[in-house]
């Protein structure tokens, strides 16, 4: 039986949009032996895929280094699609010794790949088709795909029961972003959530890094979330919620993955290259040009997007 390996180290929002390209690959070789290699902290994101084997390694150090190709190198692939094509992963696939290796490179170690190199001339999920085109594998479509297991589903029924809400009748937020990246912080998340709260319930959620800041927005307004689901729980959060509104984080990837409307709000960074899949309708921005054919991107601040702007979107859209 053919073994195939595929790659994916992170980061969040990275892996998510690469969860439709894994289903097409898993599809093309439903009879092969197929492993994808990932870090601890995306163990649990790919273990609920069927037919596919999760080994996650450590990505700093360099015995840990030695350790993950020691592993590629006895495990023999016959094939490697390298969805990260990272400084690591490319010598990953150097060391690898298989026969096939697919890459976003068009240089050693990949012998399959795209023609031109990569520029950010496209959104990354593109770019991820373009590697599996060139093996011949039927492109996916903007699906991002993350199933939930039955406890998880059990769980967060639990949770809304618990806090009064039911399906569509509540809002989720995300105001939060890393620290590194302040300037993708929308400021008026909390005269979003004073007018939405007419209608719906507020749901905030968010990790660590926006602990004080959901602790502050919730304290008049919604119910406080953070840090209450994993990645799976918030895709099943989401698929009872009305809709979502986040600045460009994370979160808006992973509720992409429950089909419903995810408001991505953009400002400083260029949302043609890393809006959510399926989503990129409902991406609000400062730029009244946002839906030109000219794929030139200027940032704006986020501040120059007025509440006005969001709940007009809200409303046109039947959602309030």
């Amino acid at each position: 039986m053919p073994r195939v390996l595929i790659i994916k180290l992170g980061a969040l929002g990275d892996a998510i949009i690469s969860t439709a390209i894994i289903k097409q690959i898993l599809e093309f070789h439903h009879e092969d032996d197929i492993y994808i290699l990932t870090t601890p902290a995306y163990k649990d994101l790919f273990s609920t895929f069927d037919n596919l084997k999760v080994a996650a390694f450590e990505r700093k150090g360099f015995l840990n280094t030695i350790k993950t190709i020691h592993w590629i190198r006895t495990q023999r692939f016959d094939r490697i699609y390298d969805l990260q094509s990272n400084d690591r992963s490319t010598i990953f696939c150097a060391l690898s010794g298989s026969p096939f290796r697919a890459g976003n490179h068009p240089r050693y170690p990949y012998n399959v790949h795209p023609e031109k190199t990569y520029i950010g001339e496209c959104h990354s999920f593109d770019r991820l088709n373009q590697i599996i085109e060139c093996a011949n594998i039927k492109p996916a479509k903007p699906l991002p795909f993350l199933p939930v297991p039955n406890n998880i589903v059990t769980e967060v029924s639990e949770w809304l029961t618990e806090h009064s809400l039911s399906e569509n009748s509540f809002a989720i937020l995300h105001a939060g972003s890393s620290p590194l990246h302040l300037n993708k912080r929308w400021p008026y998340f909390a005269e979003l959530a004073s007018t939405l709260s007419k209608t719906l319930d507020i749901v905030w959620i968010g990790g660590n890094d926006d602990i004080e800041l959901n602790n502050l927005l919730s304290k008049n307004i919604g119910i406080n979330a953070t840090n209450v689901f994993n990645v799976l729980g918030l895709v099943e959060l989401a698929k009872k919620a009305k809709f979502a509104v986040t600045n460009d984080s994370a979160p808006m990837h992973i509720f992409s993955c429950s089909m419903i409307p995810v408001y991505g709000l953009f400002g400083p960074t260029n949302w043609r290259r890393s809006h959510a899949l399926g989503q990129q309708h409902r991406v609000i921005t400062p730029a009244a040009d946002i839906f030109s054919q000219d794929n030139a991107f200027t940032p704006r601040p986020l501040d120059t997007l007025s509440i006005d702007n969001v709940l007009e979107r809200l409303r046109n859209d039947g959602l309030i």
